[in-house]
């Protein structure tokens, strides 16, 4: 039988092959630079995993030689034939996929094969109610088929209805996200000093889309009768366009910065010399924005959703406002504006110690590694 090698979850030790790998067949849409499946739980993944992505879309990003790539031509049958190709010709422990689309078709490949899969872990990304009514249908016969599901944090736990919850049963967990410390110190390392003259700074990072409402993080921002704060909003989406002409509208180009898709390490430069990150956002999952912009030592002002909650669980230095509060989100850029630095700084420091405690990867990791161990010790 199996087990955890102390003081490492991810590991298991095996009688009969005690130094193999643990081999995981991650299976998703797709890979870019903010696939968390790439990013948090591949690129970051303990040296004693053996990765294997296979991809539904075709893969544009340039990937690590170490982590192995079976991509899809963008079709089910081209993403089936990877799948069952990756399933004969390699033993895997687990498969773990992160989208209902993929782990339906993930359990259609073990029909086809007429053989059973190696046990499934499915990641929920994001909360209940910010899934499309589609996903939402997915996940039922997932909940009822996946050897365990994953929520991405308490608050996604939490966000589903009870007949879900009895679908999955026991099998049903919650390991919050986890951000990747060690590479955003390593960015923050090479970002050029802050200007001397560089005016009070505010940053969001999210897609462009209703449900991150940035149209209030937009009026809020405007709410300054200096007309010397900066705006930058880094990401894209279907509001782009629309909101870059509602800032050329107002003459605020010149404070106001659409950066759209950028480097993940212009991402930290961006926050590491930022005064201030702001949320405004409807629904999430568990943020790695907001984790990102924490461990960057950038103080946060959060929209009261049941994530940023979670977040800010014993942190009374992070603001939680009602996300259509304008005037409150004015309010709160106002007061970290007139803070002195230092105070700020103080602000930025707390809000490193709480991902640092309770929200690195390595901390996600560990969560993993034991319901990876524990899996495998049910199939022995």
């Amino acid at each position: 039988m199996a087990s955890p090698c102390p003081g490492d979850p991810g590991r298991y030790r095996d009688a009969a092959r005690p130094d193999r790998r643990l081999r995981i067949l991650r299976v998703v849409l797709g890979l870019g630079d903010e696939s968390a499946a790439l990013q948090q739980f591949s690129l970051a993944a303990p040296e004693h995993h053996e990765i294997t992505l296979c991809t539904y879309f075709p893969v544009t990003d340039r990937i690590p030689p170490r982590i192995e790539v079976i991509e899809g031509d963008g079709s089910a049958r081209g993403f089936l034939s990877g799948l069952i190709h990756a399933l004969r010709t390699k033993e895997y422990d687990v498969v773990h996929a992160h989208t209902p689309h993929v782990a339906l078709l993930a359990l259609v490949a073990a029909v086809l094969r007429r053989r059973r899969l190696p046990p499934m872990v499915v990641t929920v990304h994001n909360s209940y109610p910010s899934f499309r009514p589609r996903n939402k249908l997915l996940f039922l016969p997932v909940f009822a088929a996946a050897q365990r599901v994953v929520c991405c944090g308490e608050a996604s736990y939490g966000s589903f209805p009870a007949l879900y919850k009895r679908l999955a049963g026991r099998r049903l967990r919650a390991v919050p996200n986890g951000t990747n410390i060690r590479r955003i110190d390593q960015a923050l390392r090479r970002r050029p000093p802050r200007s001397p003259g560089q005016p009070f700074t505010v940053v969001a990072v999210s897609r462009l889309v209703p449900i991150k409402n940035p149209v209030t993080l937009l009026e809020a921002f405007l709410r300054d009768p200096s007309h010397r704060r900066r705006l930058i909003v880094i990401g894209t989406g279907p509001m782009y366009a629309p909101l870059q002409r509602w800032i050329d509208a107002r003459g605020m180009r010149h404070r106001v910065e659409l950066t759209g898709l950028i480097a993940r390490d212009s991402v930290y430069h961006h926050l590491g010399g930022a005064d201030l990150f702001v949320s405004t956002s409807l629904g999430e999952g568990l943020p790695i924005a907001v984790l990102e912009a924490m461990a960057c030592r950038c103080p946060v002002v959060l929209s009261d959703i049941g994530p940023h909650r979670e977040i800010a669980r014993d942190a009374d230095f992070i603001p939680l406002l009602d996300p259509r509060d304008v005037e409150g989100f004015a309010r709160e850029i106002a007061r970290f504006e007139a803070m002195p630095p230092a105070r700020r700084a103080e602000i930025g420091e707390a809000c490193r110690r709480v991902v640092e405690e309770r929200f690195s990867v390595e901390r996600m990791h560990e969560g993993y590694g034991a319901i990876f161990t524990e899996l495998l010790d049910e199939r022995r």
